[in-house]
């Protein structure tokens, strides 16, 4: 039998094995469930607590995560932001250099369009004029229709444009020729500044013969010669078809100096061109007049010296000759002057030597041997003595 006391009351009692065998094995159940239960009490409490760390780190990462994101999608949004203003201030600068680029091709387009439009009018009008002018008028005519039409339109900004040019017709045909106008402008000075021949050619469409502009070239180029102009030019409505006589005003140097075609709208334009281009060398010729002023004047100068020079080499060779001829007078004299120095020196010794002996009378010297005389001067010796006293 077993004794086992109770741990409570502390009573004793006995039980035998079989009881005991079952009491120890209550116990060994109870203290296993205990021990169970605790084990699982404190897994279950270690579960909690790796689940609540768990959702701590969890949360934690997801903030983290969370907050990455939310500065990704910041960033994201700032540079679209920023991608989307730089693409909009390009497209605005782009437009606005488009619109720019448009807004002057419109105006280019339009300057051009007016341009041309002006040009046409004006060709157009000068064809229907001369379109008229060939319709009314004879072959005959025609040639001085030209040089009046010229004429008219240089007396329209005579006053003006040209107040001191000589713009007429050519009338001096003595050397058998002579050209349609003379044009000569000067400065105020009268220096001249620009001198032309013109030449006005034209011809209707009935002419039997078609002339050409170099027909009159050199014909216009002596009479240029032969009245002294600096340029000429050839004013024609001649080969009307010619592209290079329309283009403008065309230069014929290549064959005559100083030579020009045009059409009769470029009329004025010539005079203005040759004048403005002249007036830059005026100065040059101003120098070159007051040049050859200056030489004239040592021209004048070197004559009067030449005439000098010979009027005092003839003097000068007078003089001369008479300095020479007082030369010789002055040695001439110069020798009468030593033989007179030399009879004046011969009496000066001969005046010493009277002197000398002169000095060396005496009284005793002229009394001695000579009573009388002696006793003359002694008794003036005593009156001169009795007066002082």
């Amino acid at each position: 039998m077993q004794e086992i006391s109770c741990p409570h009351c502390k009573k004793a009692f006995k039980v035998d094995e079989t009881g005991y065998a079952d009491i120890l094995q209550q116990v060994r159940d109870r203290e296993f469930k205990e021990q169970l239960n605790e084990r699982l009490e404190l897994a279950e409490k270690e579960k909690q607590t790796e689940i609540k760390l768990a959702a701590a780190t969890k949360d934690t990462e997801i903030q983290e995560l969370k907050a990455k994101l939310d500065v990704n999608e910041a960033n994201r949004e700032l540079a679209i932001t920023q991608a989307v203003g730089h693409a909009e201030k390009e497209r605005d600068e782009l437009k606005n250099s488009l619109d720019k680029v448009g807004l002057k091709n419109e105006l280019s387009e339009k300057a051009l369009v007016e341009k041309y439009e002006t040009q046409i009018k004006d060709r157009d009008s000068t064809i229907e004029r001369l379109k008229d002018m060939k319709a009314r008028l004879s072959t005959k005519m025609v040639g001085e229709t030209l040089e009046q039409h010229c004429e008219t339109e240089f007396n329209r900004i005579r006053a003006t444009a040209f107040p001191k040019a000589y713009f007429e017709k050519d009338n001096d045909a003595a050397s058998g020729s002579k050209g349609d106008y003379v044009f000569r402008d000067s400065n105020e000075e009268g220096t001249e500044i620009v001198s032309i021949m013109f030449e006005m050619k034209n011809e209707s469409d009935t002419t039997a013969t078609k002339k050409k502009n170099e027909d009159f070239l050199k014909e216009l180029d002596k009479d240029r010669n032969e009245k002294g102009c600096e340029y000429a030019v050839l004013v024609s409505l001649l080969e009307a078809e010619s592209e290079l006589y329309n283009s403008g005003i065309v230069d014929m140097f290549h064959r005559y100096p100083k030579m020009y075609v045009i059409r009769p709208q470029f009329f004025i334009p010539i005079i203005t061109l040759l004048r403005n281009a002249a007036m830059n060398s005026l100065e040059y010729k101003t120098e070159l007049a007051l040049a050859k002023a200056q030489n004239f004047d040592v021209t004048n100068f070197e004559n009067h010296l030449d005439k000098f020079k010979t009027a005092f080499s003839k003097n000068f060779d007078i003089a001369s000759r008479k300095f020479q001829t007082a030369i010789d007078e002055i040695d001439k004299a110069i020798k009468h002057l030593n033989k007179t120095k030399d009879a004046l020196l011969a009496s000066d010794r001969q005046l010493r030597l009277a002197n000398d002996k002169l000095e060396d009378v005496t009284v005793k010297k002229l009394t001695r041997g000579n009573p009388t005389m002696a006793a003359k001067f002694q008794e003036l010796g005593n009156e001169e003595h009795s007066d002082n006293e």
